[in-house]
C-alpha cells in the first residue's frame, strides 16, 4: 500500500531505539507520521538509546538551531580496554588491569573533563573532512587525522561504580563526544576505557521529556492521522526556552517582507520567537542592542 504524505508542522520526541542510526530512525518515524519533509537534531550513535528531537515540516528550519543545545546523557563506561571506535563495537586495541579506584582518585580523573575543554572526537565519527565522514574513512583503512575542538561539559558526576564499570551522568554543549569523554577518562585512570552504553535524557529546551517510541508510533499510525498528530509537539514547542516577541499589524507587515522592524530601545536583545498579528508563529528572529528585530529562520506556518 502507497503511504500518502502530508505537510504535517511539528516536533516529534521520539525515544530512539538502539541498533538504529540516527537517520533509520527519522525515515521510519517520517513514513509512520506521513510527514513530507523531516529532519532530525544531532545524530545519535547506533549504540545510544534515547531522545532524538525530529522535525518535521516547518519545524526542520529550527532542526539547525537546536543543533547548539545543552543535552543530558547517562553514559556507562568500562574500565581496562581501549577499542578502536571507543564503544563495544570496535574491536579491542589493548587491555590493561584496573587498579584499585577510591571516589577521590576517581573524581581526580574526572575534574580535567569537567568545563571548557579541548577534545579530541572518535576518529569513527560522523565528523566529516572533504566532504566524506570520518568513520568511512576509518573504515577504508585510511588514517585519520582528527582535530581537536573545544567543547563544554557542564556536569561530569559518578552515578555508580562496580569493579571494571563507572555510569556516568554527563550534561554538555554541541559537539561534545561522549566516547570521547569515556576514552579520556580510561586514560587519567592510567587503564584505559570505552563506552558500553548510552542514553540521552533531554536536550534544551526539552528538559522533560514525553519520549515516544516507534512501536507507539506504529500503533497510533494504524489508529489514524489524528492521534498521530497527537504525538507531535506544535513547532513553538523548540522556542520554549526563548522570549516571545508579538508584532503589531504593521511590524507583522514588514517582517513579512523580511525587513527589520524596529523595536524600541526596552526591548530585550537576544533571540526570540516572533508572533505575527494573526496569533501565528512567523520566524526565529533576535533583536539587536538598539532594539531592531531581524529574522533567523522565517516561517511559512498555517494560519490559526
Amino acid at each position: 500500500m502507497r503511504r500518502t504524505f502530508r505537510d504535517i508542522h511539528g516536533i516529534l520526541l521520539l525515544d530512539k531505539p538502539l541498533g538504529l542510526s540516527s537517520n533509520q530512525a527519522l525515515q521510519t518515524a517520517r513514513r509512520l507520521v506521513g510527514a513530507a519533509k523531516g529532519g532530525h537534531t544531532g545524530s545519535l550513535d547506533p549504540l545510544a538509546t534515547g531522545l532524538l528531537p525530529l522535525c518535521f515540516g516547518e519545524a526542520t528550519k529550527l532542526a539547525g538551531w537546536l543543533l547548539g543545545s545543552r543535552k543530558a546523557y547517562e553514559a556507562e563506561v568500562r574500565l581496562g580496554a581501549t577499542t578502536t571506535t571507543a564503544d563495544l563495537e570496535g574491536e579491542v586495541v589493548e587491555t590493561r588491569p584496573v587498579p584499585a579506584l577510591d571516589p577521590a582518585a576517581i573524581e581526580a580523573a574526572l575534574a580535567p573533563l569537567r568545563g571548557r575543554i579541548v577534545q579530541v572526537p572518535p576518529a569513527y565519527s560522523a565528523i566529516k573532512q572533504d566532504g566524506v565522514p570520518l568513520y568511512v574513512k576509518a573504515r577504508r583503512g585510511e588514517t585519520v587525522d582528527v582535530p581537536s575542538r573545544e567543547v563544554e561539559v557542564h556536569r561530569l558526576d559518578v552515578l555508580e561504580r562496580t569493579t571494571d564499570t563507572i555510569r556516568l551522568h554527563v550534561e554538555c554543549g554541541s559537539g561534545t563526544y561522549v566516547r570521547s569523554l569515556a576514552v579520556d577518562l580510561g586514560a587519567n585512570l592510567g587503564c584505559g576505557a570505552h563506552l558500553t552504553a548510552l542514553r540521552r535524557l533531554w536536550v534544551e529546551p526539552f528538559m522533560a521529556p514525553a519520549m515516544i517510541t516507534l512501536d507507539q508510533l506504529r500503533v497510533a499510525a494504524e489508529a489514524g492521522p489524528d492521534p498521530l498528530d497527537a504525538c507531535l509537539l506544535p513547532v513553538e514547542a523548540g522556542l520554549a526556552h526563548v522570549p516571545r516577541v508579538d508584532l503589531d499589524p504593521e511590524g507583522t507587515r514588514v517582517l513579512g517582507f523580511g525587513q527589520p522592524v524596529p523595536l524600541g530601545e526596552g526591548a530585550a536583545p537576544g533571540r526570540c520567537g516572533v508572533w505575527g498579528a494573526d496569533g501565528r508563529l512567523m520566524a526565529l528572529g533576535d533583536v539587536d542592542g538598539a532594539g531592531v528585530l531581524r529574522v533567523l529562520r522565517g516561517l511559512n506556518l498555517p494560519s490559526v
